[in-house]
């Protein structure tokens, strides 16, 4: 028999024999050679794997980005038919609107994010602050101690109505106390430098648009109790509002005669309510309205104040109103008097016109009731929850709000508001990364270049407009990040020097801030315009176009995902921070940026022709966007003519942000895919700007936006500026004559 082989050795080990010295067969040495080839095979191709370029970005960012976009994504949804919904379908489907917004949008949540990070900062006790950032904490320390707010109830209110001749509605024996003494003069100014309310009159201190080197007065129709002259139709839509209006009033006026011991009599305050309500229809009738206000060369009527006293002469209470008087009274709190020979420009002639009839059929009383109730209703939040929860019911009406915003939140918006540069500065420590400062830099250069090289291949505009075009995007200042003064100790402390608070008087606080910015304002009526100066702070989610200093802003609460990050695919920055650079320049070039030269000077620079043609071409969009119907709103139609600047703004700066994206592309060759997305970056830019605008509003606020705001809702901001653009149906490939792709195209810049 021939001798057995086996795998395994079958001897038992508890035999007496002796052990055989162990030899390799050849066999045994073949399978041994195989396995190692097999080793060396498998790790080869493991290094090969993991080296092999399959056009594909693995990157944490870049799955972090997939992973965001994709999350916010309706795929069900043909992005030809609606690419809004195909865009943002995902992020609406998980997202519901906080109790206390009346909105929710990528914007808002940008926005709380920073708020979280300004309660943080402004929390940190820190012995080694310098004095304005612990002025900064000491005034959010005593906003946010409801503790003693609550103790202290209405009476710091109560206590400063004696400055405005009181709330005859909230007292007795006004006529007795106040009515020999009051002028409409001392109690319109005093409104306005102590409270910071502009009623009956707007008197504030800007630049002269013809000069802009110049400070100068400005007189104009001051803003309303309700959010604009449609709501004082008091029907349909508004008629709860209207309600709600006056059910505010007297339930603050019952709180408040409460604290002073006096009787209530609800259908005497009610009555007097309802005068007051009255009167403010009557002033919503002679304002202008928003879409009249729109050219900038139309409301510029500059005249002395003599001019002013001659023109528009009113008569309060049995006397004359003395123009010089109340300007006087103003002005004279920073050291400044005026005399009849001072310039000043009226904004709103054909108001101030009518506001003589108006005002002559009421009484002291109902005016003084009127412009007392303006400071009230707008100070009411920072008093006891009593008056707080009055405010609540009335923006539940207004807004459709189901609660209040945090405390803390409220707050730290509070301080950001009025102590800017302060707060900017803690949130730059905190959360702003210098290198992206550079990068956006960079992108704006890309982004002019594209705006001034696209001039060329517009036909609807001449050779001499053209250049001067070009002039005034080549002399737009940017601004990105933050101002280096924020960082300076001595700036800062010096600049808020003269504020002092303490942490049990946030009402007090509160008027500080106001005498202060209104005396601040003030004082620049003698002083140059200083055109470096930032429009904006640091921690604010937006972005801005200055026409009278040609300046473009980016603050740093801006520069984020979705708009922008160092890390993230450009395609995805480009859609984003690009298109919201292109957004800015166009502004300086919109109905109402393109008035103003590269000096920020209102002057017309362009021809006659080409004016024309931009007229007709913006008209395109004026119907376009006109038309879109919004079923928040209840089926209202946007206001094509409110909404052009921010349309052009809009359809601007796509394409310029898309042909600068493509220049890159050119230049640096194609970005790497994301990984479980199948769509190329083209595509991933148009998605990418869609996210940016995901949102979605109450009914009644999306009532109130289409009155109040110049933009389009974010849907339409979306399809109206793809549907112009040519460029976005080839990525997607849209046949003709659907939605995404209509025939009739309108493109301006």
């Amino acid at each position: 028999m021939g001798r057995s082989e086996s795998l395994m050795d079958i001897t038992d080990p508890n035999s007496a024999k002796p052990k055989k010295k162990t030899r390799w067969s050849a066999l045994e040495i073949g399978l041994t050679a195989v396995v190692i080839l097999l080793t060396i095979l498998t790790i080869t191709m493991i290094i090969l794997y993991s080296t092999y370029d399959d056009g594909v970005c693995k990157s944490s960012d870049c799955v972090k980005s997939a992973s965001r976009i994709l999350e916010n994504m309706d795929m069900s949804t043909a992005p030809c038919k609606d690419f809004y919904q195909y865009a943002c379908g995902g992020w609406m489907k998980k997202h519901i609107i906080p109790d206390a917004s009346s909105r929710h949008s990528n914007f808002d949540i940008l926005r709380d994010e920073l708020e979280v990070v300004l309660k943080d900062v402004l929390e940190k006790a820190n012995t080694g602050d310098i004095t304005a950032v612990a002025k900064a904490k000491m005034l959010y320390r005593s906003c946010i101690n409801e503790t003693i707010i609550n103790s202290r109830g209405g009476k710091p209110l109560i206590q400063n109505l004696s400055i405005i001749y009181d709330w005859p509605l909230a007292t007795d024996n006004w006529e007795g106390r106040f009515g020999a003494t009051w002028t409409a003069e001392t109690s319109f100014a005093r409104l306005k430098l102590y409270f910071g309310r502009q009623v009956l009159i707007g008197l504030y201190v800007g630049t002269d648009d013809k000069d802009s080197n110049v400070h100068i007065l400005h007189l104009d129709q001051p803003g309303l109790g309700l959010p604009s002259r449609d709501y004082y139709e008091c029907s349909g839509a508004y008629k709860e509002a209207c309600s709600a209006y006056v059910n505010f009033m007297v339930a603050v006026a019952k709180l408040i005669r409460q604290e002073r011991n006096l009787v209530s009599n609800e259908t005497q305050i009610r009555a007097e309510a309802e005068d007051i309500i009255a009167l403010e229809k009557e002033l919503a009738n002679i304002t202008t309205k928003t879409e009249d206000r729109t050219d900038p060369m139309l409301m510029y009527n500059k005249m002395t104040l003599a001019v002013v006293q001659s023109n528009f002469s009113l008569e309060v209470n049995g006397r004359d109103f003395n123009w010089l008087n109340f300007t006087n009274e103003v002005t004279s709190s920073v050291g400044i008097t005026l005399q009849s020979d001072e310039e000043v420009v009226v904004y709103a002639p054909e108001y101030l016109t009518k506001l003589k009839s108006v005002l002559s059929k009421y009484n002291a009383r109902q005016i003084q009731n009127y412009l007392a109730w303006r400071y009230i209703m707008d100070h009411v939040n920072s008093l006891s929850r009593p008056y707080k929860d009055k405010r609540n019911d009335f923006r539940k009406a207004l807004y459709g709000t189901i609660s209040e915003f945090a405390l803390w939140r409220q707050c730290a918006n509070y301080v950001n508001d009025n102590l800017r540069d302060v707060v900017g500065r803690l949130y730059v420590q905190e959360a702003f990364s210098g290198e992206s400062k550079h990068v956006v830099e960079d992108m704006i250069k890309q982004i002019r270049d594209v705006f001034i090289h696209t001039l060329e291949d517009l036909s609807w505009m001449d050779v001499e407009t053209k250049r001067k075009a070009e002039q005034k995007a080549t002399a737009i200042r940017e601004r990105i990040g933050y101002s280096s003064d924020i960082m300076d100790d001595n700036k800062l402390n010096t600049g808020y020097k003269e504020l002092n608070y303490k942490e049990d008087e946030y009402f007090e606080n509160m008027r500080q801030n106001t005498v202060f910015n209104i005396k601040k304002a003030f004082k620049k009526l003698r002083e140059q315009v200083d055109k470096e100066e930032w429009i904006s702070g640091a921690a604010v989610v937006n972005a801005f176009y200055s026409p009278s200093r040609n300046q473009i802003v980016f603050p740093a609460g801006v520069l984020q995902i979705p708009f922008f990050s160092v890390s993230q695919p450009k395609s995805l920055n480009y859609g984003g921070i690009g298109m919201v650079i292109g957004h800015e320049i166009t502004h300086g070039f919109d109905d109402y940026g393109r008035n103003f030269n590269e000096n920020g000077d209102l002057i017309d620079w362009w021809t006659q022709g080409s004016a024309k043609l931009f007229k007709e071409l913006s008209q395109c969009m004026i119907n376009q966007y006109g038309n879109f119907s919004w079923d928040l709103a209840g089926g209202q139609n946007i206001s094509g003519i409110n909404t052009l600047g921010e349309n052009i703004a809009d359809n601007g700066g796509i394409r310029q942000a898309y042909k600068a994206y493509e220049i890159f592309v050119k230049n640096h060759g194609e970005e790497k895919r994301l990984p479980g997305i199948n769509l190329n970056h083209k595509q991933l830019f148009f998605v990418n700007f869609a996210q940016v605008w995901c949102g979605t509003y109450r009914p009644k606020y999306a009532v109130n936006s289409l009155k109040t705001d110049s933009h389009s809702p974010g849907i339409f901001r979306v399809i109206g500026s793809l549907q112009n653009f040519p460029e976005f149906s080839d990525a997607f490939s849209c046949t003709h004559d659907q939605y995404m792709n209509p025939t009739n195209k309108c493109h301006v810049w």
